[in-house]
């Protein structure tokens, strides 16, 4: 049993610092292409990032890196179409609101998720991990939020935004556990579907943000390198995030979401010098303590439940054996019985 939760938390922390590393790379990656290259179709680029990543695990099934599982077709066609969805409404978002209240809409998702798995999946989250996440959301917020402009459009794309995307989460984890598939049997089977919803939607998408046509933008090499490298570093980064979802919860891939938020405004500056003031080292300093506070809760919530856990298979174990002493009293104790009965005759 050790041996398997050993292994268990080994799983978890690589594949926390795989969705780390390759979020991390893929912003810096993205930033350079669209920053510096002036590439701005984010829509159509993550439809090519989905086509890659359904390509990718398409070669390491025939590789027999894993198997396909069947899954039904209905459930998988509509959470790819979610998933797919999602996205563009969170960059429709990005693109109708100020960056201020995107970063806002970013940050709802976590209360909104804890709510929806509350009241549909009764799950209890206790008061110091709400604790945590408020002071973690508190951090991100200083640090990343400076402006909040407001408008009815870009609300309602907003919230439509939250809601896909804690519900896309949400079955992300459901499904793998109630059918009992792998993330890479889950991504495999719905990434297609993901993929052609954004890539059908994404030129419009995008032309509706940048007003420009992503058919006619002028692919220099340097552009076509940048998009090649993104598509590989997503293929990670989308593995990642079904696995990270898959062993751990939608509440968690979002703190790490954050984390992640954290980092990239750390290496902006340290490495692309962007502009960093005192405020942004407080909200991350918050931030950080509210994840380490988040961790630890979880960390002590999971240890407290293991050891129930433990104690009912203790209680329960002693209870057979206890019924077994009986029955084998009883047994030995009929022919003695059976004899008296016999010598009373």
């Amino acid at each position: 049993m050790g041996e398997i939760s050993s292994s268990f938390q080994l799983g978890v922390i690589g594949a926390l610092f795989l969705s780390v590393a390759s979020s991390v790379s893929i912003v810096i990656c993205n930033k350079a292409l669209m920053s510096s290259l002036g590439f701005p179709f984010a829509t159509t680029l993550t439809s090519w990032h989905m086509i890659v990543t359904f390509g990718t695990l398409y070669a390491a099934k025939r590789l027999k890196f894993f198997e396909a599982k069947p899954i039904d077709m209905k459930t998988v066609i509509l959470f790819g179409i979610l998933n797919g969805v999602s996205v563009g409404f969170l960059n429709l978002s990005l693109g109708f609101n100020s960056i201020g209240f995107y970063q806002m809409t970013k940050l709802a998702i976590i209360p909104f998720t804890v709510l929806l798995e509350t009241v549909f999946l009764k799950k209890e989250f206790s008061l110091k991990i709400k604790f945590s996440l408020s002071l973690l959301l508190l951090g991100v917020g200083i640090a990343s939020i400076t402006d909040l402009q407001l408008n009815f459009l870009g609300t309602i794309i907003s919230v439509l935004a939250i809601i896909t995307t804690c519900v896309s989460q949400i079955l992300t984890s459901t499904i793998q556990k109630k059918l009992n598939v792998s993330s890479t049997q889950l991504l495999y089977q719905s990434a297609p579907f993901q993929a052609a919803i954004l890539f059908l939607t994404g030129p419009l998408v995008d032309q509706m943000l940048v007003n420009k046509n992503v058919f006619a933008f002028n692919y220099t090499p340097m552009v076509l390198v940048f998009i090649v490298l993104s598509c590989i570093i997503a293929v990670s980064v989308n593995f990642s995030t079904f696995l990270v979802i898959g062993k751990t919860s939608p509440v968690t891939y979002q703190v790490l979401g954050h984390l992640k938020t954290c980092l990239v405004l750390g290496v902006g500056y340290l490495i692309l010098k962007d502009p960093f003031t005192f405020r942004n080292i407080i909200g991350i300093l918050v931030a950080i303590f509210g994840m380490a506070l988040y961790s630890y809760f979880c960390i002590q919530d999971n240890t407290n439940k293991q050891s129930i856990n433990g104690s009912s298979i203790a209680i329960s174990g002693k209870r057979q054996r206890r019924s077994a002493l009986l029955l084998n009293e009883k047994e030995n104790n009929e022919p003695l019985k059976s004899i008296n009965k016999d010598s009373v005759v």
